[in-house]
Order: C-alpha cells, then structure tokens, then sequence
C-alpha cells in the first residue's frame, strides 16, 4: 500500500493512493492513522486534487553517512568501519513539490538521494530478526546538504539541518520487505539530466544493521526516518534547479531550489 498525507480544503489526512497511471491517481483516504488499526473509508479523491505533504512529521530523523564506499571515496572520505550517525531535525523535513530554500551561509548546495525507512512503532533495542516488524514503509529522501559548511565547520548540524534539507516523499510504500528493500534502484535527477544511479545492494551497512545500532542507542517511535546513505554521484545544486529522487517501486520525490526568502 502507498501510504500519503495531503491537504484538501484546509483538512489534513492519509490516504492510500490506488491507480496505476499517474493522470489516474486517487487517494483514498484512511479512517485513523496508520501506525495503528485503520480502515479505508471508501471516499476517494482524485491525487491532483490536493496537496501532497510530507508522508510524516518525524519526531526525529536520523541519517547515517558514508553508507556506500563509492560515495565516501568521491569526497576524499574513508569508509567507516561502523555506521556513522547524525541527526536532522523536524524542521529540515519538507514534502513533494516544496521549496529547497538555499541557504544564506552557503555557497555550494550539494543533492544526495537516499531511501528512507518510516519506523511504524515504537522500539528500542529491536533484535536483527524483529527489524522487519518495527517498519511502516520506505519513501524517497534528499539529504541536501552544505558542502562547504559541512567542510568548514567539520560536524554537521547546520551543514545537514537547515531549514528544507530534508525532502521526503511522495508517499510512504509499505509492501517492500527488508529483501527486496535492500536492492533497489536509486537515482537522482537535475533538471531531467542523471547525476545520481546506483543500487541499495551497495550499501556498506544494512538496513538492519542501521536500526539495530540506532536502536540500541535511543527509542524510536513511530514515524521517526532513517536516512540509509547516498550512493555516489553527489553534486551541485542552483537556485532554479529542480531536483527529482526516484526510487524503484516506491516512486519519485521532485522539488525545486529557490533562493531563501
């Protein structure tokens, strides 16, 4: 199921989206919240009808860096023996369709597109054989990031959790398994040209080797993101750019770069 939040009329809710074709697209909208029992209400509306949001308000989104080897070479970077972790905050979250406002203490934006896991229920300390039960779904992700304040400033907080530097969307698709999560293709656009391909089969730590070491540190709840990597092929973003994260069988997160009001 495609899981979606949205807007219509003021009013805010999830639906399941249904269709095939994307002109043909309808929500569904869902009676509860989906990180508990819900039902589909059986009213629909059409997907072009309503404003799309972000498919989660995370309490907390934790990225790991480093994830893939190709990338972390690319920037003159080892690979890490563990998962290396960070966090970007609630307020970098934006959705499909929204603004990436370029910040003004940066001159060197920087796309990295990346699958995201939605943690579905609360969990702590979750054993390598029980990470399949504490995960809603997975949805597409841009981690933008300020290359040169990342560089500058050596951590990353206002490097990677700036206002907007968090795109996920469009929806959250819940019937990926962990086996077939983890060889995915993922590839990142810049005006309809490819700068990112590669497969989350390159991964240096799994999908379960993530959720078990964040898990073991802190408690994650439902909703709460884990940014997994970025493969290789990370590069410049422009005001007027508009930068696209497709994700095979999940399906393709577009946003636009402005500059910051």
């Amino acid at each position: 199921m495609r899981i979606a939040r949205f807007s219509i009329d003021g009013n805010v809710a999830f639906g399941a989206v249904q269709g095939d074709k994307p002109d043909e697209l309808v929500l569904d909208i869902i009676k509860g919240i989906p990180f508990a029992d819900f039902e589909l209400s059986g009213t629909k509306v059409p997907l072009s009808k309503v404003r799309l949001l972000p498919p989660v308000l995370p309490n907390k989104v934790v990225a790991f860096g480093r994830n893939y080897a190709e990338h972390a070479r690319e920037l003159g970077n080892d690979v890490p023996d563990a998962p290396f972790a960070f966090f970007k905050p609630s307020t970098s979250v934006i959705g499909p369709g929204d603004a990436i406002q370029y910040p003004s203490f940066s001159e060197e934006l920087h796309h990295e597109a990346e699958l995201a896991v939605v943690i579905g229920r609360m969990c702590r300390e979750v054993p390598r054989d029980r990470v399949q039960d504490v995960i809603l779904g997975f949805t597409c992700a841009n981690d933008v990031t300020a290359r040169d304040v990342q560089r500058r400033e050596k951590q990353w907080a206002r490097a990677k959790g700036f206002d907007t530097s968090c795109p996920l969307g469009p929806w959250v698709e819940t019937d990926l398994d962990l086996a077939t999560a983890s060889d995915l293709t993922v590839q990142l656009t810049v005006n309809g040209e490819q700068r990112q391909l590669g497969r989350t089969s390159e991964m240096i730590h799994s999908i379960e080797d993530l959720i078990v070491n964040v898990s073991e540190a802190m408690t994650l709840l439902p909703g709460d993101v884990i940014l997994t990597g970025t493969p290789a092929g990370v590069g410049p973003l422009n005001v007027g750019d508009e930068v696209a994260v497709t994700i095979e069988g999940i399906g393709t997160l577009t946003n636009k770069v402005v500059k910051r009001g």
